[in-house]
């Protein structure tokens, strides 16, 4: 039997989220839209419904419709000419749909890694990211990213990390639980060192293109690991991106996540293990998510997610450097839905909170709900006192969600 790590966050997340009453600043998609707010959005003078309710319900493409692969190459080709424009453009073939990026994830890991392979994970990051691999029988390293660093990963450190077997770079980016953002740089270092190596690069983009608060927002945002190429380029180099409509598109609903590559050879191997867990996506989710990828929604849903999240962010700014600086302490995120903000109990001298028993007091006290770091995104022993807060929801309930830990913070912290 294959021995699986339980899955902390998401089984925190099931067993407290649809607590009666509870105000959930653990959720980490921006606040969630219906189809009615897509066609509300749509810049086009006689804007139609996304679903064609008179077509029959087949499988329909098997690696997803051609125009929603169309429309996922073209967000992810967004900084092409800027970065590299000697590269060609993406195009459908280069995408497969899949049922949202943990789908995505999976195939990958299941497709490229195994036993006597070895992955380097950045961390923290999402649990999957490692353990996915760890339970197929690949040895793991973490590549520890540093608060003192802005949780920005540092290249030099790769060398210690790499060995002869190693297979897989994983990255995320933006990241989640911190929101930091590798910057483009830092990127090609990444990828010069592991092209050098015949390292395969995975990075999980499900957060992009939510780059809203970056330190000097006239400059362009990091683009997708696609757009990037290492000089001089071998032809056998494979980068691969995931990506879903969940977390910066607000459509957790849809469960559509992808795979793009450049390497035919990859993708080829990936339908062919997609054929053992799908036929096909939704016929009616790819409809939606081709309407909202389209060239008429998509500017406006970006643009509404990104006021949603740069408000929101200044919120949760105020409450952790501002009204309760004294027992708050973070690394500002610069871009997704989620912080990593550290609590400390200054009755007790003010050492960090036992985040797991502090999220759970919270949330019988005041029935608000966000997730603890140590167990969720430590491994159990590492961001003592830390919890993720996804401050991308509706405004208003992050409001509430603050004021009433604000009020546990008084009665208990302070």
């Amino acid at each position: 039997m294959v021995k699986i790590t339980p899955f902390e966050v998401e089984q925190w997340m099931d067993r407290y989220e649809t607590t009666p009453g509870v105000i959930n600043i653990a959720e980490t998609c921006c606040a969630s839209i219906s189809v009615d707010d897509l066609i509300s959005l749509n810049t086009d003078n006689s804007p139609s419904s996304p679903l064609q309710l008179s077509k029959k319900l087949t499988y329909g493409d098997i690696l997803g419709s051609k125009t929603l692969r169309q429309r996922v190459a073209s967000l992810l080709n967004r900084d092409l000419n800027l970065y590299s424009p000697d590269l060609e453009p993406l195009t459908a073939e280069n995408v497969i749909i899949t049922q949202g990026a943990i789908a995505a994830n999976f195939l990958v890991f299941y497709t490229l890694v195994g036993p006597g392979d070895h992955v380097i994970s950045v961390y923290p990051t999402y649990q999957q990211l490692y353990s996915v691999p760890e339970s197929l029988g690949a040895e793991v390293s973490l590549w520890k990213l540093k608060a003192e660093n802005g949780y920005v990963p540092d290249v030099e450190e790769l060398e210690g990390l790499v060995k002869s077997n190693t297979k897989l770079l994983v990255l995320n980016n933006p990241n989640n639980p911190t929101g930091a953002t590798i910057p483009t740089p830092t990127l090609q270092s990444i990828l010069e060192f592991c092209a050098s190596r015949n390292i395969t690069i995975l990075s999980d983009e499900v957060y992009s293109p939510l780059f809203h608060s970056l330190p000097n927002q006239s400059s362009p945002a990091p683009p997708s690991i696609l757009s990037l190429s290492p000089s001089p380029s071998p032809s056998s180099y494979t980068t691969i991106s995931t990506g879903s409509t969940s977390k910066s598109l607000a459509l957790a609903g849809l469960r559509l996540g992808w795979i793009a590559s450049r390497s035919p050879s990859f993708l080829r191997a990936i339908a062919s293990a997609r054929d053992y867990t799908a036929i096909s996506v939704s016929q009616l989710d790819d409809q939606v998510a081709s309407y909202a990828l389209g060239p008429t929604v998509l500017p406006a849903l970006l643009e509404r997610n990104l006021d949603l999240a740069r408000t929101n962010l200044a919120l949760l700014t105020e409450f952790v450097e501002g009204k309760y600086g004294k027992v708050c302490s973070w690394v500002r995120p610069t871009a997704g839905t989620t912080a990593l903000v550290q609590f400390r109990n200054l009755r007790e001298g003010g050492e960090p909170v036992d985040d797991a028993a502090f999220v759970l007091d919270v949330l019988d006290k005041k029935n608000v709900l966000f997730m603890p770091g140590s167990p969720c995104f430590g491994l159990g022993t590492d961001f003592k006192g830390c919890v993720r807060i996804g401050y991308a929801c509706e405004t208003e309930v992050l409001k509430r969600g603050l004021e009433l830990l604000g009020h546990y913070v008084e009665e208990h912290l302070l």
